[in-house]
């Protein structure tokens, strides 16, 4: 039976998502400010905008297009799902999310001489990473791999039993992982990763559903 797999969305164009878990053997139900639901197996949290930075602890130092009822929703999603061990793919918007639900915070705007490399969310750059070894991404690609961006903000402290598991130029954080809870948790857009000019990111989704097999 295929895992059913909620996308949590900005409300707008989720076909990449939902093609990404469908090629990876789910199915997938998107939808904007979803209640959780008993039907589900896992949740995946996408890209968009910025979260409130009040949700952090910080005034407003860069964020923009702030959606508060969509942060309320996803931090109870990310309660609802986690809490009772099933699995979470997070994703860009989704990656700092899942930060600051463990009580982490951000970087409301990236300086000037990264923002370039990482599109400041007008847009994909493609660049490199480094895995730590023994970690998810190190596994799947190995320890140098080229991803997507497009963003301008980043995970800064990290939040509760998380670790970086990958960085790019900077030393932004790329991905992380838990030291007890199913999350598999990346900056990028492993969605629109096709292995082009990037690694193949359907073998993230692959792996993601792997994981809700498992749980």
């Amino acid at each position: 039976m295929k895992p059913n797999i909620l996308i949590s969305t900005g409300g707008g164009n989720a076909a990449n998502y939902t093609a990404a878990i469908e090629a990876a053997g789910g199915r997938a139900d998107a939808r904007y400010l979803p209640a959780p639901g008993l039907e589900y197996d896992g949740l995946v949290l996408t890209g968009g905008d910025d979260i409130d930075p009040a949700r952090f602890g910080q005034a407003n130092c860069g964020s923009r297009g702030i959606d508060r009822a969509r942060d309320e929703a996803e931090l109870d999603l990310l309660t609802a799902f986690l809490g009772t061990g099933k699995p979470v793919l997070a994703i860009c918007r989704g990656h700092q999310v899942a930060n600051v639900w463990l009580g982490g915070d951000l970087v409301q705007d990236l300086d000037p001489s990264l923002a370039p490399f990482h599109g400041g969310g007008e847009g994909d750059r493609a660049h490199p990473v480094k895995a730590v070894e023994g970690s998810l991404l190190h596994r799947l690609y190995g320890p140098v791999f080229s991803v997507n961006s497009s963003h301008h903000q980043a995970l800064g402290r990290l939040g509760r039993g998380l670790s970086a598991t990958a960085w790019s130029e900077g030393g932004l954080v790329e991905a992380a992982e838990h030291e007890s809870l199913p999350l598999i948790s990346v900056q990028f857009h492993p969605e629109r990763m096709t292995g082009a000019d990037t690694a193949n990111g359907g073998l993230i989704f692959r792996a993601f559903l792997d994981l809700v097999r498992g749980a």
